[in-house]
């Protein structure tokens, strides 16, 4: 057919959709369904040879209109065989209703392993693949919530209730000493670089949040298609020096074939406190003076719950656009994104601006050529409060609260701020006195080339950038008189931070049987990573001779030149550039769907590490045998059994770029001040892994269940040699290798059913749990001191060791003995502290159900940690008995104490203030209905309530038994299991709907 006569038509199926049936427009519609009746959700029905289609709706049901005449209807969605069904439209609607069989092929093709895809049958390691339809529900600023609970080995944990606040991630237990022990994130084939740009303390005075942002803030997660968790040796290998933690690899959602589609997302909602730990309110107060003899003067005869004053009901709303289609040589996807939510600590927050654009192009008549673009970028701004990682500081905002006399007003009679001089400072003021806001951009892009040689092998080259950029202005006015450090003067900062990652990679897939029943899926590679960081700082304070910096209520940072010049601090720096070079194999050959063999090799060199072991070596073999294919098996039973089992080796060079070199600092008065000392021997800390596994399907895979045992070595500790206390200047760190090892060692379990599978009803439960010990062995040389302890009398105390034969950060305390009939603490030898218990938790536990009857569903997840101890760090700074007589409040459990303490029994470091942290909690409960299609434009319309964090059932005292401030900690060793007084955690309902166009 000529251009001409294609033009005229096209215009004439234009003018027919434009004018209707009045023309003779025709209309089909029908429903695509599974054999059972249950309605297949997101299925695309095309017509052949155009881009003209329709989506199914959350009951199945589609419609088009076309001009009459035959066409080939092909129906398809993931996971399920295509079908091509030929159909006369007339001038009458046509009804077609399609059944889909499921096509076990294709659900295996889309299991990601890293450079590369496998069939799931095909995989041989310990993996595990959760889709969108398995993401926790509700409100989330990263993704890696999107899987707590859900993965057997995996714990996610909230580091704080700061919206944006980041979470931390350890597959199979914690190896780290130094490291931040969290995974290697990949998003859509480029490796992040897992730090995060806002820039953090500033050191000078003392002052900010302690918590970093979450590094994967900048995904918007309405964005991603699925996460694939690479857990042992065997699949993480092909990632060598960067998997030791594990893998975590992110899909974004594409394009498919078809007519444009706009999907819409609105939701809004609220958070309050979750829980609070009991501190005495004004009436209990007064008693406790009269009953401890405390000056009567403490009574300042009001009743506040500053706490409450300082917190607030934080509202949020989400919107989420994105429009997707294509047609034979080419898809696209565009999404946008906006999030606004309040934090449940006032002048707190929130926001974030995100745009993702993803498309897959194909040229040549025999599309062999072909073209991947991926761009994510966005913007988020984050206010922030006084936060410190010191329980005890009375410049941390969540403290300050805690210790307020409950008789003492927070404003004066005339509404004034009551602020007075002192170690005691009004929360209110602080909060209301302190400004601090960051904004961090980020921009992760890549272009991926490929071409088809033959249908079994393809070439690829992905180059891939991502670069963050954060700015953060901090001051506080000088009307604080008494905040420490800042009295009279007030103080302004402002920061910048850039960090930098660049890749190209070469990759040659090949795919093909190289023999009667043997198949061989192989890649080959080169990969190429630059890493890049640097930024500034200048901080001032007012100059009190001439006013400080005003008191004109404007931020210090807009003119912090007008700054006491003696008191400016101005720096910067510029890390070394590392360089990773990689070459990297993998080969899996199948042996009649029967019998498989996995073996990968990775070699990586670092610019990081010393002259003499720049290069590593990553081997992994496995090897797994699919029962279910076998002719002597029942299959009327079971509809699979593989076993697998593996070993491999992994590495890690979690320590700062250039530490390895002599490295020095030049100090404001121009001295040169070294700080590291070069280890030309310094290598690789190593992971061996073994696992072996089971998986088992039942009845066509209603039942299945996944059991792991895995066991992980890691050796050549990286540590850092920190210089003996008082210290010259000249003495450098000195990072080297430990002798020792860390072991964990466990088992996983994974349970799937459908319970009830029907045209109108399902009903499905999972489980998982996991089983876990750690222990040290083999350390040479003395104990690591570590777990640092805050508070006023607390000062160089600490709570945890690095011992042989123990968990590592296992807490070592002396043994709290009770109180005396003087209400002073029994003695108790301080200087032999004895093994108290494990901060790494021995058994993980997550629980998922759903249920659906016609239009309504439910779906409710439970996340439950067992086994561990937690240092309430707050009770033992904070709610001490002697803060009543300095005229602060106490916890309501020290005055509930059946012997009366005295008011001069000294704070210690003891097993007193360690407890259980046990909890199971409601995460995730979720309602909602499909309406369907909503008159001829909407399609697919849902609403739903959600609620998160519903409620924690646990013993502890504090907060929050799950978070855990890792920022803390002695000797450079991160803490564990140490409640240093975070932000609060929050319940947080959303309302929302989504819809079609």
């Amino acid at each position: 057919m000529s251009s001409t006569v294609q033009i005229r038509a096209s215009l004439l199926v234009a003018c027919l959709a434009l004018t209707g049936t009045a023309l003779g427009q025709g209309i089909v519609r029908g429903t695509v369904a599974e054999a059972n009746g249950t309605p297949v959700v997101g299925a695309t029905v095309l017509i052949k040879g155009t881009t003209t289609a329709a989506p199914t709706d959350a009951t199945g049901k589609f419609e088009l209109r076309i001009a009459p005449g035959t066409y080939d209807f092909v129906v398809s969605s993931v996971g399920y065989k295509a079908q091509t069904r030929a159909v006369t439209v007339g001038s009458s609607p046509v009804t077609l209703d399609i059944t889909l069989a499921e096509d076990s092929q294709a659900l295996s093709e889309v299991v990601v392993t890293g450079y590369g895809t496998a069939r799931k049958q095909d995989v041989t390691g310990a993996v595990a693949v959760v889709g969108e339809k398995e993401f926790n529900r509700g409100t989330f600023t990263s993704p890696d919530q999107l899987i707590q609970g859900r993965v057997s080995g995996v714990q996610v944990g909230n580091n704080s209730g700061q919206p944006g606040g980041p979470a931390t991630v350890r597959i199979r237990g914690n190896s780290a000493v130094t490291g931040t022990g969290q995974p290697l994130y990949v998003v859509d084939g480029v490796p992040l670089d897992g730090r995060t740009a806002r820039p953090g303390l500033v050191a000078s005075a003392d002052v900010g949040t302690g918590a970093d942002s979450n590094p994967l803030n900048f995904l918007n997660p309405d964005d991603i298609e699925s996460l694939t968790v690479l857990k042992d040796a065997s699949a993480t290998a092909i990632y060598g020096s960067r998997a030791a933690y594990g893998v975590v690899l992110i899909t974004t959602k594409k394009g498919k074939s078809g007519a444009p589609i706009l999907n819409v997302g609105v939701s809004g909602g609220f958070s309050t406190l979750l829980r609070r730990p009991e501190f005495l309110d004004a009436g209990q107060y007064r008693q406790a003076i009269s009953y401890y003899g405390a000056p009567a003067t403490n009574d300042k005869g009001g009743d506040v719950d500053a706490l409450k004053e300082i917190l607030r009901t934080g509202y949020l709303q989400n919107y989420n656009v994105a429009m997707s289609g294509g047609g034979e040589t080419g898809r696209y996807r565009l999404s946008l994104g906006y999030l606004d939510q309040d934090g449940i600590v006032r002048k707190t927050g929130f926001k974030k601006y995100s745009a993702n654009l993803s498309t897959n192009l194909q040229f040549l008549e025999s599309k062999k050529l072909g073209m991947d673009i991926n761009i994510a970028t966005s913007q988020f701004r984050e206010e922030l409060a006084n936060i410190t990682t010191d329980a005890g500081f009375r410049g941390s905002l969540i403290g300050q609260a805690l210790q307020w006399n409950p008789t003492q007003p927070l404003r004066n009679a005339d509404g004034s701020l009551f602020i007075q001089s002192g170690d005691v400072v009004n929360p209110l003021a602080a909060q209301e006195l302190y400004n601090d806001r960051s904004r961090v951009n980020t921009v992760l892009a890549s272009i991926a080339p490929s071409f088809k040689f033959t249908s079994w092998l393809e070439y690829r080259m992905l180059l891939g950038i991502n670069y963050n950029s954060g700015e953060r202005r901090t001051s506080i006015d000088q009307r604080l008189i008494n905040y420490p450090g800042i009295e009279n003067q007030g103080f302004a900062s402002i920061s910048n931070n850039e960090l930098t990652t660049q890749q190209i990679a070469h990759t040659l897939s090949f795919n093909k049987p190289i023999a009667t029943n043997l198949n061989l899926n192989a890649v080959v590679g080169y990969e190429y990573t630059k890493f890049a960081n640097r930024g500034s700082n200048i901080n001032a304070f007012g100059n009190p001779a001439t006013g400080g910096f005003g008191n004109f209520g404007l931020d210090y940072t807009d003119y912090i030149q007008t700054s006491a010049t003696g008191s400016r601090n101005i720096s910067s720096f510029n890390d070394p550039t590392s360089e990773l070079q990689s070459l990297f194999g993998r080969a899996i050959f199948n042996f009649k769907d029967r019998y498989i063999v996995t073996g990968t090799l990775r070699r990586d060199a670092s610019s990081k590490f010393g002259r003499n072991n720049r290069a590593g070596y990553f081997p992994s073999f496995a090897v797994a045998w699919d029962l279910s294919q076998e002719s002597f098996f029942p299959a009327e039973r079971l509809s699979q059994l593989k076993l697998r089992a593996g070993y491999g080796l992994t590495g890690n060079q979690e320590f700062p770029a250039g530490a390895a070199q002599d490295r020095f600092e030049v100090r404001d008065n121009g001295a040169q001040i070294p700080l590291n000392s070069r280890n030309v021997n310094l290598k690789w800390q190593s992971d061996r892994q073994f696992n072996v596994g089971i998986d088992v399907g039942v009845l066509d895979n209603r039942f299945t269940f996944t059991a792991d045992y895995f066991n992980k070595t890691t050796t050549d500790i990286l540590f850092p040699t920190v210089p003996g206390q008082p210290a010259p200047q000249v003495q450098a760190i000195f990072w080297d290798n430990l002798d020792g090892k860390i072991i964990n060692k466990g088992v996983e379990l994974a349970l799937g059913t459908v319970l009830v599978r029907g045209e109108k009803t399902e009903v499905g439960f999972n489980a998982n749990a996991t089983f876990i010990r750690n222990e040290v062995k083999d350390l040479v040389g003395a104990d690591i001191i570590t777990g640092a302890i805050n508070g006023q009398g607390l000062s160089g105390s600490t709570s945890q060791l690095i011992r042989n034969g123990y968990p590592i950060n296992a807490f070592f305390l002396p043994r709290y003995n009770g109180l005396n009939e003087q209400g002073l603490s029994n003695p108790v030898d301080l200087a032999n502290p004895v093994y108290a218990g494990s901060p790494n938790p021995r058994t993980l536990l997550g629980l998922s159900a759903n249920a659906r009857y016609g239009k309504l569903s439910l779906v409710a997840n439970m996340t439950g940690v067992f086994g561990q101890y937690i240092y309430n760090n707050t009770l033992n700074a904070v709610g001490n008995v002697g803060q009543i007589g300095a005229g602060k409040n106490i916890a309501l459990s020290t005055f509930e104490n059946p012997i009366k303490e005295a008011l001069g029994n000294p704070a210690a470091a003891t097993t007193r203030y360690l407890e259980k942290g046990n909890y199971l909690k409601m995460s995730n409960l979720t309602l909602a209905y499909s309406f369907g299609d909503v008159g001829s434009f909407v399609k697919g319309a849902r609403i739903y309530a959600t609620g998160q964090n519903l409620f924690v059932i646990t013993k502890y005292d504090g907060f929050d038994p799950e978070i855990n401030t890792v920022k803390r900690g002695a000797n450079q060793v991160p803490s564990v299991g140490i409640d240093y007084l975070p932000y609060p955690s929050a319940r947080t309902f959303t309302f929302g709907v989504n819809f079609s166009l």
